[in-house]
């Protein structure tokens, strides 16, 4: 195996020693970087030209992946977000350039010296750390949703107080963050919010009380989907239900109008079976 292949099953870096126990000689190593196949972004460290720039990154500047950043890279449902958030170990000086966030405090799970992307564990603890309980939320029921970890091998960890608070209140039923986020802040209701119920043969993502059913949209709601939402719309209207219909831009940066339009149909019973 060439060292280019070797780092290939790496993920495109990897620590020198890494590829010297490998089986790779020191002037393999100097003919891949003269070849320009491979380059070190920092001593120790070997990167392909084709490497994921946020990991040459990690490397270059000794961190790894964390929060946010990581959750996104894992496929985990995340707000937009342009700062790259990163863990170090406590007290090394960081010099990233531009905007960036660095989590000091200890993983965990132990960090090996060749790792540049975190654990999955890890970073959910970066992220109740760091984002809002909602925002966290939406994380956290992200990761139950897709089955990378569960409710035991979370609770057996040394979570924070926040972590625990996410933990208790966590689900895989949530199909997006945008309905962990609206079912976390309308938790203050003394109205029963029920996520995902059926509703004359398709499920709706919210219903409130008996009758006021709240659906919410992503930012790819178009084509055949639309038609057939706006289909069962109306034979939910047609049969006394009241349809509230939000999308993501709503949810996210126009939650006090959310907010009221539900209270106002609240104040006029239109949750109550008639």
């Amino acid at each position: 195996m060439s060292v280019e292949q070797s780092l290939l099953t790496e993920g495109g870096v990897a620590r020198t020693s890494r590829l010297l126990r490998l089986g790779h000689s020191p002037h393999q190593i100097r003919r891949s970087i003269a070849s320009g196949e491979a380059s070190r972004p920092r001593r120790g460290w070997l990167a392909l030209a084709s490497a994921d720039p946020e990991l040459v990154l990690a490397a270059l500047h000794g961190v790894v992946l964390s929060c946010v950043t990581q959750a996104a890279r894992l496929g985990l449902w995340v707000l937009r977000h342009d700062e790259l958030h990163v863990a170090a170990p406590r007290g090394r000086h960081v010099d990233l350039p531009g905007s960036a966030r660095v989590h000091w405090h200890a993983p965990l799970i132990p960090r090996g010296p060749g790792l540049l992307a975190d654990h999955l564990e890890n970073t959910l603890d970066c992220v109740a750390r760091c984002r809002p309980h909602d925002e966290a939320l939406a994380v956290w029921d992200s990761a139950l949703q897709q089955r990378l970890t569960d409710y035991p091998k979370l609770a057996a960890l040394p979570l924070g107080p926040r972590a625990r608070k996410l933990l208790l209140e966590c689900t895989p039923f949530s199909d997006s963050g945008l309905e962990s986020i609206f079912r976390t802040r309308l938790r203050w209701l003394r109205i029963p919010v029920r996520p995902q119920c059926w509703a004359h043969g398709r499920r709706v993502d919210f219903l409130i009380g008996d009758r006021l059913v709240v659906q919410i949209d992503g930012r790819d709601h178009v084509g055949r989907q639309r038609t057939d939402d706006n289909e069962h719309d109306a034979e939910l209207r047609l049969r006394g239900y009241h349809v509230i219909r939000v999308g993501y831009e709503q949810v996210v940066h126009r939650w006090h109008e959310v907010e009221a339009m539900i209270l106002e149909a609240l104040a006029r019973g239109l949750h109550l079976a008639r």
